[in-house]
C-alpha cells in the first residue's frame, strides 16, 4: 500500500518556521524551476538550486555570492549578514538544512514514486547496489549514489526523483537514536529491509537494544503506514523485530522451514569469489558466480533478489545482474597488485563484520596470508574489550602474518607477536622500506583509519 497524502499543512508550519518569507510551495516552484540542486559550492553550475549547509569546519553562507556567479538559479542560505533582500535569487531561511529535508519531503509526496528504504549495521550498501543492479534491468530507479544515506544525503536523493523514476532504492545510515526515525519521515518508504543488526557505533547507541530499536524505526515506521518488510527469516532478531509486518521473506538453504521463503539459496564456493545457487519457491535453481567476497554476502544478494521477483523482474535477468556486478567502493574486492594478491573491505569496521571478514578470510586458499587490520571505531566503553576480542579470534584462526594499527589494537594486542603500528602513516612508511611481496592481504579497519591508505605501497 502507497502512502498518500492531500494535506500539507503541516508542511506549511515547519516551514513557515524555517523560513519566515516563503511556504513551502513557494520554495518548491522555485525549485521547479531548476534542473537540479547542489550542496557544494565547488560543483555548481547553470539551473541549480543551491543550499548553503553549514558545520563545524565549514559555512555555506559564505560561498552564496559565487554560486550565484557560477551559473544557479538560486541559493538557500540562513546568514542574514549575507543576504541581500533586492536579489531575488536568495531565499532566506533559519535553517538551511531542515528547508532542505522539508523539501525533499515534499517533492517525494509530490512524486508518489514508490520507496523501497535499505537500512543496516552492514551490508546496506552493496544490498542497495546489487538490487539497483537488478531493479535497472526492468524499471526505470532512482537509487542513492555513493554513502549519501545520511540526514543530507537522504535530502540529495529524493529530490532527485524524477516523473519517469518507476521505484526509488534509498540507503538510510544511523549513528544515534532516532536517525532512522527522521529519515523515514522524510523518505516514507512503502517497503523496508533491513540487512541485519550488530555492534556499531556503539558509542553513539549505547547498546546492542540501541542499534535494534533504532534500525528497527523502519519497521516502525512499516507497522504505522501499511508498508512491506523484506526479511532474511535465517535472522531470528529481524524476524522477532518484524512480527506484525506484512513481509516478504528469503533465507538460505537448509537453515530453518524454507516453506513461504520467496527465494532461497545457498554457497556453493568461496575461493575467494563467491559462487552460490538460489530458486525462487519449488523451481529449479540458478548457479551465480559473482565478483564479491565473502560467503556473508550471500544474504544481500537474496536479498536483491527477493525483491526482484516481488517486482517481476524475470529470473534470468536477476541472476544476469548479479554475475556482472563489480564492487568498486572498498568493498569485498579483490585487487591484484603486481607483487600481491589484496583483498580491500577497509570502507568501516565493527566487530560484526570483522569477525565475519575474517572467518571468510581464513577459508580463502592461498599459500601465504597477511592481515593488515585497523582500529574499529565508534565503540565506546566496549571497544577494549572488542578489540581483545578480534585479537583472540586471530589467535585461534592461526594467522601469524598480523599487523594491527591504532591505539586501540595497540593495548588489546600487547604482549603479541603481533607487529603493531600508531597508524597508517607508520605502515605505509615501514612497506616503502621493506616491501612485502607475494602475500595474500586482508585489509580492513573503520573508515577513518584510511587503512585504503597502504593499498599503493602493495
Amino acid at each position: 500500500m502507497l502512502y498518500k497524502i492531500n494535506k500539507w499543512h503541516h508542511y506549511n508550519r515547519l516551514i513557515s518556521y524555517f523560513c519566515a518569507a516563503m511556504t513551502i510551495e513557494e520554495i518548491y516552484g522555485r525549485f521547479l524551476e531548476c534542473s537540479g540542486i547542489t550542496t557544494d559550492s565547488r560543483r555548481c553550475g547553470r539551473g541549480l538550486m543551491f543550499f548553503a549547509l553549514k558545520g563545524e569546519r565549514f559555512d555555506g553562507n559564505r560561498f552564496v555570492a559565487e554560486a550565484l556567479e557560477q551559473g544557479c538559479s538560486y541559493a538557500v542560505m540562513d546568514d542574514e549578514t549575507r543576504y541581500n533582500p533586492a536579489d531575488g535569487s536568495m531565499i532566506l531561511v533559519t535553517d538551511v538544512l531542515k528547508v532542505l529535508q522539508v523539501l525533499a519531503a515534499f517533492h517525494r509526496r509530490r512524486m508518489g514514486t514508490p520507496v523501497i528504504g535499505i537500512t543496516g549495521t552492514n551490508g546496506k550498501t552493496t544490498t542497495k547496489e546489487l538490487l539497483s543492479a537488478v531493479m535497472q534491468t526492468t524499471y526505470n530507479i532512482l537509487c542513492t549514489q555513493g554513502n549519501l544515506n545520511n540526514q543530507i544525503g537522504v535530502p540529495i536523493t529524493l529530490l532527485a526523483l524524477r516523473p519517469e523514476h518507476e521505484y526509488a532504492i534509498v540507503e538510510m545510515g544511523a549513528s544515534k537514536p532516532g536517525d532512522i526515525r527522521e529519515l523515514v519521515e522524510i523518505s516514507r518508504p512503502d517497503y523496508g529491509l533491513i540487512t541485519n543488526v550488530g555492534r556499531a557505533h556503539l558509542l553513539g547507541f549505547g547498546s546492542l537494544e540501541g542499534v535494534k530499536s533504532t534500525k528497527g524505526e523502519l519497521y516502525d515506521w512499516l507497522r504505522e503506514h501499511g508498508g512491506t518488510a523484506f526479511v532474511n527469516r535465517d535472522d531470528e532478531c529481524l524476524h522477532a523485530m518484524a512480527v506484525g509486518l506484512p513481509q516478504i521473506e528469503y533465507g538460505r538453504s537448509g537453515q530453518a522451514c524454507q516453506d513461504g521463503l520467496l527465494a532461497e539459496g545457498e554457497v556453493l564456493e568461496c575461493n575467494p569469489y563467491v559462487r552460490f545457487r538460489w530458486r525462487s519457491g519449488k523451481g529449479g535453481w540458478h548457479t551465480v558466480q559473482t565478483r564479491l567476497i565473502g560467503a556473508y554476502n550471500i544474504d544481500n544478494a537474496l536479498a536483491a533478489i527477493t525483491v526482484g521477483l516481488h517486482f517481476g523482474v524475470s529470473e534470468k535477468a536477476i541472476s544476469d545482474a548479479i554475475t556482472n556486478y563489480t564492487p568498486s567502493n572498498n568493498r569485498s574486492q579483490l585487487i591484484k597488485t603486481a607483487r600481491n594478491c589484496l583483498v580491500v573491505d577497509s570502507y568501516n569496521a565493527n566487530p560484526t563484520s570483522m569477525r565475519a571478514v575474517l572467518d571468510n578470510f581464513r577459508m580463502i586458499e592461498a599459500d601465504r596470508k597477511m592481515l593488515i587490520l585497523g582500529d574499529m571505531r565508534e565503540l565506546g566503553e566496549v571497544s577494549e574489550k572488542e578489540h581483545r576480542g578480534i585479537v583472540e579470534l586471530i589467535g585461534r584462526y592461526g594467522f601469524t602474518n598480523v599487523w594491527l594499527v591504532g591505539e586501540e589494537f595497540s593495548k588489546s594486542a600487547a604482549g603479541t607477536d603481533f607487529r603493531l603500528f600508531a597508524n597508517v602513516d607508520d605502515v605505509r612508511a615501514e612497506l616503502e622500506s621493506n616491501p612485502v611481496e607475494g602475500e595474500t592481504i586482508l585489509i580492513k579497519g573503520s573508515n577513518s583509519m584510511n587503512m585504503i591508505k597502504v593499498k599503493d605501497f602493495l
